[in-house]
């Protein structure tokens, strides 16, 4: 694999990793969009109304990666479409695999 690693991803010290999102909320259909800037772009099907978003958020990493959502945490960005989101228990080469299907 290809050990360039894309802007909106960062490996942290405890081997966890970081993404840095856009969210598009109220989309027509969830997934990765591709990338908006430096962050990679995904689109939410639930509205931004009292944190529906961020938990449909959660639920998508989760989902998309295979992992409990206890392992994906929203770090910061809570009121923001630009959000810090924490992946645990997973490789940088699984989760890049993952958000590419």
């Amino acid at each position: 694999m290809d050990k360039t690693i894309p802007s909106w991803i960062k490996i942290n010290p405890d081997q966890s990793i970081t993404l840095y999102i856009h969210a598009q909320p109220g989309a027509k259909r969830e997934g990765v969009v591709g990338v908006y800037g430096d962050k990679l772009k995904i689109a939410l099907s639930t509205p931004p109304v009292d944190g529906k978003a961020n938990k449909a958020l959660v639920t998508f990493f989760s989902r998309q990666l295979g992992i409990p959502k206890k392992n994906v945490q929203i770090v910061s960005g809570d009121f923001s479409r630009e959000k810090k989101v924490s992946i645990h228990g997973l490789t940088l080469e699984s989760v890049l695999l993952s958000l590419s299907q």
